[in-house]
This record gives C-alpha cells, sequence and structure tokens, in this order.
C-alpha cells in the first residue's frame, strides 16, 4: 500500500516540504529521518518522536506478524494442495488468498531490519522486489477477499446459476486476471521505488520523475479506489444480499452462518477503512489543503497506528475464511491426526487409532446434516 511503504521506507520528493541540514538522531527511523521545512508557514515540522515511536514499535509487531502469518497461511496452503486437493472455485480463492498473505508475510524480514538499523542495505534490485511485492500482496489480498464475497454471494443468492460458472477451470481463469491486475496496479511502485543516499544514509523511497505531488496523489488515490472503494461497495452488496436470503432460510446453522457474514464485513472495516482515510487526508496534504505542521504531525502519526493495525489482517484471513469452515476444519483434523499418530510412541497407539476412526465416524456424520449454505460460509 501506498501509505505503508512510504511512510515505512521514507518520505518521496515534494516541493512543499524542504529537507533541512539538521542531521539524523541515533534512534531515527528510516520513515522519519529529517526536519522539514513548510515554506508557506515559514516553520521546521520535527518528526523525532514519531520516529522513536516507530523504531521500538514496528520491530516488534512486524515480527509477531511474520510468524502468526507464515504459520497460519503456510498451514491454509499445505491443506489445501496436500489433503483438499482443490476441488472447488472456493478453494482456488482460498489457495490464492493464502499465497497473496504469504507475499506480504515474505516482506516482513526486510523491513524488520530497515527499522531497525534505519538503513537500506539489500540494494536497489531488492529495494524494487521488496517493495512491489508487498503492493501486489496488498492488491491480490483484497481483491480475493471481493471475489470470495462474489463466489459467496452466487453459491447462496443464485445457486442455481452458480452451477454453470463455480467451477476449479474458471476460479483458475479468474485467479490469474486478478493477480495481471494487482501486478500492472503496483507497475508504478516498481518503477519509482529505488535506493537512494540522503544525510549519509541508504533508503528505499519513491522517487518521482518531477517536483509535484502528482504521482503520490494518483497512487493514494489508487489505493483508495482499488483497495478499498470498490470492494467496499461489492461487500455490502454481496453480504447484504446474503443476509436477507439466510433469513428467509431455515438451515439448522443459519445464525452461526450470519454471524459469520457479519464477522467478515466488520473486520474488513475495521482493518481497512482507518489506511485508507489517513491516505486520503496524505493527498490533502499532497495538494496543500493541509498545510500546517502540528496537523501533519498528527496525521503522520495516525498513519503509523493505522498501517499497524492494518498489517494484522493478513494473520486473521487464514481464521476468517480457513479454520472457521467446517470442511476446513475436518480436513485440519485429519492433518493434525495423520502426524500425531507418527510421533505417539507409546503402548495405547491401537487405542488412540480405535479413538481417531470413531472420530472421523462422527465427523462425516456431523459434516453430512450441514447444509449448502454452512459448506459455503
Amino acid at each position: 500500500m501506498e501509505g505503508n511503504l512510504t511512510y515505512l521506507l521514507g518520505r518521496g520528493d515534494s516541493e512543499d516540504m524542504l529537507v533541512s541540514d539538521t542531521p539524523p538522531t541515533s534512534n531515527s527511523s528510516a520513515a522519519y529521518e529529517y526536519t522539514f521545512f513548510y515554506p508557506e508557514l515559514d516553520i521546521s515540522c520535527d518528526f523525532e518522536n514519531i520516529s522513536a515511536f516507530a523504531s521500538t514499535f514496528f520491530p516488534v509487531l512486524y515480527s509477531l506478524l511474520f510468524v502468526t502469518g507464515l504459520v497460519g497461511n503456510t498451514l491454509v496452503v499445505w491443506v489445501l494442495i496436500v489433503f483438499k486437493k482443490i476441488r472447488a472455485m472456493t478453494d482456488v480463492y482460498l489457495l490464492n488468498l493464502a499465497i497473496s498473505d504469504l507475499l506480504f508475510v515474505f516482506s516482513l524480514p526486510f523491513l524488520i531490519q530497515y527499522s531497525m538499523r534505519s538503513q537500506w542495505t539489500f540494494g536497489n534490485a531488492m529495494c524494487k522486489i521488496i517493495s512491489s511485492a508487498y503492493f501486489i500482496g496488498f492488491y491480490s489480498s483484497v481483491f480475493f477477499i471481493t471475489i470470495m464475497s462474489i463466489d459467496r454471494y452466487l453459491a447462496i443468492v443464485r445457486s442455481v446459476y452458480a452451477l454453470q460458472v463455480r467451477t476449479t477451470a474458471h476460479g483458475v481463469i479468474t485467479s490469474l486476471v486478478l493477480w495481471a491486475v494487482a501486478i500492472l496496479a503496483s507497475v508504478p511502485d516498481l518503477i519509482f521505488f529505488q535506493e537512494t543516499n540522503y544525510n549519509d544514509r541508504t533508503q528505499c523511497i519513491h522517487h518521482y520523475p518531477d517536483s509535484s505531488n502528482g504521482w503520490k496523489t494518483f497512487s493514494n488515490f489508487e489505493v483508495n479506489v482499488l483497495g478499498w472503494l470498490i470492494p467496499v461497495a461489492v461487500l455490502i452488496f454481496c453480504y447484504h444480499s446474503i443476509w436477507k436470503h439466510l433469513q428467509k432460510c431455515h438451515t439448522q446453522n443459519k445464525y452461526r452462518a450470519m454471524k459469520l457474514v457479519i464477522i467478515v464485513v466488520i473486520v474488513f472495516f475495521l482493518f481497512w477503512t482507518p489506511v485508507n482515510i489517513v491516505l486520503f487526508l496524505d493527498s490533502l496534504r499532497n495538494l496543500y489543503i493541509i498545510d500546517d505542521c502540528q496537523t501533519s504531525q498528527r496525521l503522520d502519526l495516525a498513519t503509523e497506528l493505522a498501517e499497524a493495525l492494518s498489517f494484522i489482517h493478513c494473520c486473521l484471513n487464514p481464521v476468517i475464511y480457513a479454520f472457521v469452515g467446517e470442511k476446513f476444519k475436518k480436513h485440519l483434523r485429519q492433518v493434525f491426526r495423520k502426524y500425531v499418530h507418527f510421533l505417539l510412541i507409546c503402548k495405547d497407539c491401537s487405542a488412540f487409532n480405535r479413538h481417531s476412526l470413531d472420530n472421523r465416524s462422527s465427523l462425516h456424520t456431523t459434516s453430512s446434516r450441514l447444509s449448502f449454505v454452512d459448506s459455503v460460509l
């Protein structure tokens, strides 16, 4: 996302902010190495407090997200490929969502080192690769959350039509198109992110070809439209239709399904709305509508907090879209049963196997009673 990596990796060029001769402090993060001067107000704007916050908070947060995101999404990919065998369109989208989250997760070790050392040490090629991987992971994750909402809408509300279009082949084709759109949306970041030396420090930041904020503002609005406005409109339409349809249904797990619909919508709004708001406000700053130091400092701190909130979403996707599903949980139990069986060396192995078979039979009986709505949600 434009805001996330721009603030983390450093500020781009801007004619409304001039770098002063003040040397960076020893604990400055890569994002806030300088004091900025606002010509219209004839004042200097110091970001040292935000720098101290970022340099201590982000390495800890990124480390936790790397571990939990890697374990959760890898487990999803493993179960889908090895045990579930990708038999439905929903499986295709779920697999791609986990891969897109992993793409973001794999960029975190580089960002951890960067935020700790306040200097980019991986070269210009890796600067472009990591920044592009981050933005591709962001766009693709939002796209697949959106397409999974459409898939659920078709399966539940338009079930007759869904029989024709909800095929594995269509899922693969749609996924390839979404990846292509995500890559195209990230091309400006691949072009403009580069390794740059400022005040004897190497940074990985945007370097735009002109002195205006046109490209930066365009990138912000691109995130707002592609990464929030369109997905939110689709989610509201799909889940509102699903909600109305579920109210007419008489499935045994109707209320559990309705709770899941509420959770999906609330989580998306909670984690992605704040960062899109601060990106919009940052665009207003680029257009000189916001031009005072105090507001700018508050906006930068709000951006840091909003980014930290949005990063957590990659760890929640496996829980929301995979682990809560009855079918996926059944496969997950089979995974643990299979590998615990090999690790368990004791006299009670035969008893454990009999107990596992009983559980498997019970699970089969329970899952056979689930309705079509439950299997989709």
